[in-house]
């Protein structure tokens, strides 16, 4: 199968507040180095890709103030290639803004899209699947999605239930939830028969326009009105944004559609969405805290996740178990990891204090 066909995107556009104070609106999580790898997530997610997709057929869409940031992030991509967002739409909208632009550059191209800020340790897997996605994008009219096995009931993600054929490397979905509660996630994760939704799709231009124009034709015909890859996209796009429904591509498109299909994948994979999936995926020491830094001492304190920016800094850490303690240039947060839940709230309460803003 030749490559020229096939794009990926990469979605960078989230301001990613359960990651506050390290996560900032200036420098959001996708483009830190979270886990100490030397690469930002951006940067891994881009290496990862490269290795099959041809860098010039590889577009990041993000927020228009994050355009400059991806620049200085992925040199190698050609500054038309980075594209920014007027404004923050929710997922469905820069699924057909990106697959109208590819499409307009070669109408039969399969495109992958994928989050900038996820973890993936099965570097090889990962690749053999894609390449499946790919063979099957091309031939079939498939939206496809790659498949998780659940290991706890987690509410964030969105959960696929497949109609099991035996020995099958890829299945049709049957059905498609978006965030369940505790509760169903937990029947859901009982039955066996559901995968989580890893949030990294495939499919043909031609396939996933044609689900717009079923599922979202509205949309759909905002999109039709503008001239891509000319100087004239900019100011169309800047005119539709504020116009079109904020509704993410699961909830607009997947729930709906007929053709979806998923591909089970054991990954190592990590939506890295919380301190708590950081810690989990963080080397750590003897006494099971996570370390950033040489000068923090810890006594009769296990399973903290303990992060400095100053790494000139010295931290003494007491009788602290199982708590998050993260300190920037301008706030410090500590709270006990099973907490991390509510440090979106956290920003939203600091964001209501005079001046709350500059810290966040």
């Amino acid at each position: 199968m030749s490559t020229s066909n096939n794009y990926c995107v990469i979605m960078a556009g989230g301001v990613g507040s359960r990651f506050w104070p390290m996560s900032t609106q200036k420098y959001p999580k996708q483009f830190q180095d979270i886990l100490g790898t030397g690469r930002t997530m951006i940067q891994q997610t881009y290496d990862r890709i490269s290795q099959i997709v041809p860098p010039k057929n590889i577009f990041v869409i993000t927020n228009k103030e994050y355009v400059s940031l991806t620049e200085q992030q992925l040199p190698e991509l050609r500054s038309q290639n980075i594209v920014g967002e007027p404004m923050m739409k929710n997922t469905a909208v820069c699924n057909i803004y990106m697959a109208k632009k590819i499409a307009d550059i070669n109408p039969n191209a399969n495109m992958i899209i994928l989050p900038a800020d996820h973890l993936i340790l099965k570097e090889k897997i990962f690749h053999k699947k894609i390449e499946l996605a790919f063979n099957l994008a091309e031939k079939n009219d498939y939206l496809i999605t790659l498949g998780i096995k659940p290991t706890r009931p987690d509410t964030g993600f969105g959960y696929i239930q497949f109609v099991d054929k035996k020995n099958s490397q890829y299945f049709k979905v049957k059905t498609f939830t978006e965030k369940p509660d505790l509760e169903i996630a937990q029947t859901f994760l009982d039955s066996g028969d559901f995968l989580w939704n890893a949030g990294i799709f495939i499919w043909s231009v031609k396939s996933i326009l044609a689900a717009f124009d079923t599922h979202l034709e509205e949309m759909a015909q905002q999109f039709d009105s503008c001239e891509y890859n000319s100087n004239e996209e900019e100011r169309c796009i800047e005119t539709i944004y504020p116009k079109v429904l904020k509704i993410s591509i699961d909830n607009g498109i997947l729930e709906k559609a007929k053709n979806v299909h998923v591909i089970p994948a054991d990954l190592g994979w990590s939506d890295l969405g919380t301190w708590t999936s950081i810690y989990e995926n963080a080397k750590k020491n003897d006494d099971k805290n996570a370390v950033s830094s040489k000068h923090i001492l810890t006594y009769n304190s296990k399973g903290n996740m303990i992060s400095l920016k100053n790494k000139n800094k010295a931290a003494i850490i007491d009788g602290l178990k199982n708590y998050i303690i993260v300190d920037t240039e301008k706030a410090l947060l500590i709270c006990p990891r099973e907490n991390d839940q509510h440090i979106k709230e956290y920003v939203q309460d600091l964001k209501s204090l005079k001046n709350g803003d500059k810290f966040l």
